[in-house]
């Protein structure tokens, strides 16, 4: 028999293919607008938690991500990014207590600054420079503060084989070769990129050993935007003069006083959950395998 699993967020381009590569093993519950579930609101969820009281854990992915949008709304929390990354998460978690059932938070390289030029590890300090990251990490502290056994996993730049629903950093990169437009990237901020599948089976790990604390379940390889979109171009057999260099820093000074904020190095470490056995894979080798499954 399935074990239930209780999931936010599961129609997401992250919690879909979580559903689809482990919904053999577990049964997902779905928490959202479409199931008539709104975290925000407390008799709803009550009552849908009290429904699946036998969920042996909980899977929170829901989250308001439009960083832009979020930057528009910074100090408001009364604003739906800050009701759904905080006061959302702070609903879920009093009901997880309540039924005794294991939760995991899934949360952001965004919590960091990106001032540094090593890699981020869980023993860094969080120091979040705009208002997702902030509301991000105001999440994290509800579930810390509360001494719950949970785990708290952040990934970073999630990309898959395919999602028509929302494309990712990858799929906007390969549409414009496929369609020989050019594609400008900067050449000087470095990211993380996360094979999805990866997430999926070490959630998985999660799930059957209920690992707690912070882990940063990230990709094994970071590159600036430049080199990722150059690594697209060479792996799907595009011409890679149609990848040209931009500048973060001159696109920073371009922008209107006031705008938001941009992290310039979010190279995320991974080693503590290697050493829990789950392997990660490199840019290069996501690519490979997202072509596979195209």
């Amino acid at each position: 028999m399935k074990q239930k699993v209780i999931g936010t967020g599961l129609s997401g381009l992250v919690g879909s293919r979580i559903v689809e590569l482990l919904g053999d093993k577990y049964k997902f519950v779905d928490f959202s607008l479409d199931s008539g579930v709104n975290i925000l609101d407390k008799e709803s969820l009550t009552a849908a938690f009290a429904k699946n009281s036998d969920a042996v854990a909980i899977l929170h992915m829901a989250a308001f991500t439009d960083t832009n949008s979020a930057w528009e709304q910074r100090g408001d929390k009364s604003g739906i990014c800050y009701q759904l990354n905080v006061e959302g998460t702070r609903n879920i978690l009093e009901l997880t207590k309540k039924n005794n059932q294991y939760f995991i938070y899934i949360s952001t390289d965004f919590v960091f600054d990106g001032a540094k030029t090593t890699p981020y590890t869980e023993d860094d300090i969080p120091n979040p420079i705009e208002w997702y990251g902030e509301t991000k990490y105001l999440g994290e502290k509800v579930v810390t503060d509360s001494g719950y056994q949970s785990a708290i996993i952040r990934i970073t730049y999630p990309y898959r084989s395919n999602f028509a629903n929302k494309p990712d950093i990858i799929h906007k990169v390969l549409t414009k070769l496929q369609n020989g437009e050019v594609v400008k990237m900067f050449s000087d901020q470095i990211c993380t990129y996360t094979f999805i599948d990866d997430i999926a089976y070490g959630i998985d790990k999660f799930f059957e050993n209920k690992y707690t604390g912070t882990y940063h379940l990230v990709g094994s390889s970071s590159h600036s935007p430049y080199e990722m979109s150059k690594l697209v171009a060479q792996t799907f057999g595009f011409d890679q003069d149609l990848v040209q260099p931009s500048s973060l820093e001159e696109f920073i000074k371009s922008q209107p006083e006031g705008s938001r904020p941009w992290q310039k190095c979010l190279i995320t470490s991974n080693q503590k959950v290697k050493s829990l056995g789950i392997e990660m894979k490199t840019l290069e080798e996501g690519l490979v395998e997202i072509k596979k499954q195209i």
